[in-house]
């Protein structure tokens, strides 16, 4: 796929992960990469662009500007699984996958809108102006900024062999940025790989999806 860009285009991938190289190379490792995949262990990304969930595309040009902020970007829809392979899989695990298989996505629309930015740059339709980058991204309300800080003390205490003390911190972000699915995830995996239920949280990933409903999970991207 590489062969096909224009030179000046780069696709580079993010893991958004306080636990690191440790817990994001495997991931890496078995997605066999041919671009640049770069971890980033103090979510620095989130804070900076306003992503809020994974996966999300950032379309920059070759001047550094934004030409479409933070959005979901799902390169494929996922192949349903076998029933033999779903029952070697953990129950919550199966219950995860069954609710993701509800979720609105439109992977064809936006590799399409995706190529035809590579192949017409500033001319296509889909490279936004600045004003509609502008209008499309999150505001950093106070509300947000405070979530963000509560979040960073988080990570750092969990860092430095706190976890315990974390845990307020993690639970202050998701209260003031109820709808930020990286700050939620993120505490969930600390307390528990799979993101199930656990005494240090009051919601967990698949309660909270059933509760808004997983074909709201993620926001229509505009095309």
């Amino acid at each position: 796929m590489r062969e096909e860009l224009h030179p000046a285009i780069e696709v580079v991938t993010v893991a958004l992960d306080t636990g690191g190289a440790e817990a994001a190379v495997p991931w890496i490792d078995r997605a066999k990469t041919t671009h640049p995949a770069l971890i980033d262990a103090a979510h620095l990304l989130d804070e900076l662009l306003g992503i809020v969930n994974v996966p999300t595309g950032v379309w920059i040009d070759e001047q550094g500007m934004l030409v479409r902020p933070p959005e979901p970007a799902f390169p494929w829809r996922a192949r349903p699984l076998p029933d033999e392979l779903l029952a070697q899989l953990p129950a919550i695990t199966v219950e995860q996958l069954r609710e993701a298989g509800r979720m609105r996505i439109d992977p064809e629309a936006y590799v399409a809108a995706l190529r035809d930015w590579v192949a017409n740059g500033s001319r296509s339709r889909f490279a936004l102006p600045p004003e509609q980058v502008i209008a499309r991204s999150r505001p950093r309300s106070r509300e947000a900024s405070r979530a963000a800080a509560c979040f960073e003390l988080g990570q750092h205490l969990h860092r430095t062999g706190h976890p315990g003390d974390a845990v307020p911190w993690f639970r202050e972000a998701h209260r003031l940025a109820p709808d930020n699915w990286t700050y939620k995830r993120q505490a969930w995996t600390l307390a528990d790989p799979l993101q199930g239920a656990t005494s240090e949280y009051d919601s967990d990933w698949l309660t909270d999806v059933r509760k808004i409903g997983a074909e709201n999970y993620y926001p229509p991207v505009d095309l």
